[in-house]
């Protein structure tokens, strides 16, 4: 499993740099929103504990953080991090399993939360976890749903529950996630063959106008990928009846009892597929193929709060005292930048080292979303620590 998503995480790094960007500013990291039975003060303190863990795993970007003790001991003192609290009723969108699937409407009371960020944030620190910023990139998702004969390209206004499950775990989990309008452009450009078949030509065309940073194919079906190849679980093993570790389908029927199948891929230079999943509830399935992209794009953009790392850029257009200023004001306030250092000035040249609260490409990726600094040369290009010949990357300030 490790080394598939390291694989991964790999193709993200490389496809980032190719390919133009949308960042989106992610609000309300620190509120989440709950279900609960009443509006009581019996079911209130579990309501408000699952509220934080869900804000832990926002702002940390992946699951594994609520096992830290720092912050098991942190939910279990949730008042002290609560600012506000109310109730409201939402209208969910729910399948019923019967003899056919069926999707109901129903209304469902929710505890909406809201934490102190500055505490929060200290919280991390503490427990030496990383932190994912506000600034995160855009995520477009070509969802394909098949049931038997029928295959149908999800969108928001698509007759499904499929679509309004992506919009709730977007918000829950702070990934920006775009599904496309499937409008006549859409249809002009790519059919449901092509993505199915996950063509990268038409698709990446398809893609072109939402301007997104990851494209995302997921295929949800009930017939032809249960015998076009073999489910595996997590780990990339056959499923057998031993347990394993396979996150949200842990402890789940076996394969003779499962009835969809759900792969996703990301759409690259070089096409590379994660393994399928397979369960008898398709929500369940949907929800673990989300989470797993999710903590693999986390993974390239989570900022550590205890490595320290130097590197050193130089601007290559700063002709004016403001221009500079800027300049070092805006790598300064850089939520992965702890210090920078003028290092030289030579014209419209300017050198800086910037000390880095994690790696060197968690600053790109922040570099490459906020669009203030292009790159001239390869930022992954290797740098030389000899003080008196650095070789450093060359950015342009302010040029669209």
């Amino acid at each position: 499993m490790f080394r598939r998503l390291l694989l991964l995480l790999f193709v993200i790094v490389d496809f980032i740099f190719l390919m133009p960007v949308q960042a989106v500013e992610v609000k309300d990291l620190y509120q989440a929103s709950v279900e609960i039975s009443s509006q009581t003060s019996r079911d209130r303190p579990a309501a408000l504990k699952r509220a934080l863990g869900a804000v832990m795993i926002k702002v940390g970007g992946e699951k594994s953080v609520l096992a830290n003790d720092i912050i098991k001991k942190a939910l279990k003192n949730h008042q002290q991090y609560l600012t506000q609290y109310r109730y409201q009723y939402k209208t969910v969108r729910v399948e019923k399993m019967l003899a056919t699937t069926k999707q109901q409407h129903e209304k469902q009371l929710f505890l909406l939360a809201s934490f102190n960020e500055n505490k929060i944030n200290r919280l991390f620190q503490q427990a030496n976890l990383p932190l994912w910023g506000s600034l995160r990139p855009q995520v477009l998702l070509w969802l394909i749903d098949e049931q038997g004969f029928s295959r149908t390209i999800m969108s928001n206004s698509t007759d499904s529950v499929l679509p309004s499950m992506v919009n709730e775990f977007s918000a829950r989990r702070g990934l920006p996630i775009l599904m496309p309008l499937m409008d006549l452009t859409d249809a002009s450009q790519v059919n449901v063959s092509d993505i199915w078949g996950r063509f990268e030509q038409p698709i990446r065309a398809a893609s072109a106008r939402y301007f997104a940073e990851a494209i995302v194919v997921m295929r949800m079906s009930n017939s032809s990928l249960k015998t076009a190849d073999n489910a595996v679980d997590q780990t990339g093993e056959s499923f057998s009846d031993e347990p394993h570790n396979c996150g949200l389908l842990c402890a789940q029927p076996k394969k003779a009892q499962q009835s969809y199948v759900l792969d996703w891929s990301l759409i690259t230079g070089q096409q590379i597929f994660s393994q399928q999943y397979q369960h008898s509830e398709r929500q369940l399935l949907l929800q673990q193929g989300l989470a797993d992209i999710t903590e693999v794009i986390y993974q390239h953009y989570a900022l550590s709060t205890t490595s320290d790392n130097d590197f050193v850029l130089e601007v290559a257009n700063v002709d004016s005292l403001s221009t500079y200023v800027l300049v070092f004001n805006f790598l300064h306030d850089l939520s992965s930048v702890k210090t920078v250092t003028l290092l030289s000035a030579k014209g419209e040249s300017r050198r800086f080292k910037l000390q880095l609260l994690g790696s060197v490409e968690a600053l790109l990726a922040s570099l490459k979303l906020n669009k203030q600094l292009k790159q001239h040369n390869d930022p992954l290009a290797e740098i030389n620590n000899d003080a008196e010949n650095v070789y450093a990357p060359v950015f342009y300030w302010g040029i669209k």
